[in-house]
């Protein structure tokens, strides 16, 4: 009878964490680390190294004329025009009210330069290629050419990793630029 009620009923989810942690980290393959934040109740990570800087969006975004509904507008950024894209409208997520939470995370790839507009930033994650799962396996409303891949670290949360060039389209922007 001592020994049930001295039964720690979170022992085997700590195990389960305790043992991932324990692992060569070698036998998880590559590791990527991911900036990862929040769009409606979804999480989603894009590759650190393009990340620039995540800004609070000012009170203030110039909208451009003729634009698409996911183009919020532009903004100066220390002297640089950035174009900032509402992210949820983009993968085809219905829009939310912004709060103070949400920023905007300036990327950078070759020398395009642009904003996303995002509900909150989460953290900077570690995640190794032994957690990651195709994503073609996705059905949701998310347009699944955007997703790379859909991660499940060690919390139980799924992460889905977003392919940025493909997302904005920024091969076709650098041809176009040459």
């Amino acid at each position: 009878m001592a020994d049930v009620q001295n039964l720690d009923v979170a022992q085997p989810q700590k195990e389960i964490n305790q043992d991932f942690r324990d692992l060569d980290v070698e036998s998880l393959g590559e590791e990527h680390i991911n900036l990862v934040f929040t769009l409606g109740r979804e999480n989603f990570g894009v590759d650190v190294n393009i990340v620039r800087e995540i800004v609070r969006v000012p009170s203030f975004i110039t909208r451009v004329p003729n634009a698409p509904m996911y183009i919020r507008g532009v903004i100066n950024l220390r002297g640089t025009i950035v174009p900032v894209f509402d992210m949820q409208l983009k993968i085809g997520m219905a829009g939310s009210p912004l709060t103070d939470e949400a920023r905007i995370v300036v990327i950078a790839i070759n020398d395009v330069t642009f904003g996303m507009i995002v509900n909150s930033v989460r953290e900077v994650l570690t995640i190794y290629d032994a957690q990651l799962e195709v994503a073609t396996k996705l059905s949701s409303a998310i347009d699944r050419r955007y997703v790379l891949w859909v991660a499940k670290p060690a919390d139980d949360r799924l992460i889905l990793l977003l392919d940025v060039s493909s997302l904005f389209e920024l091969d076709q922007i650098l041809e176009d630029s040459e």
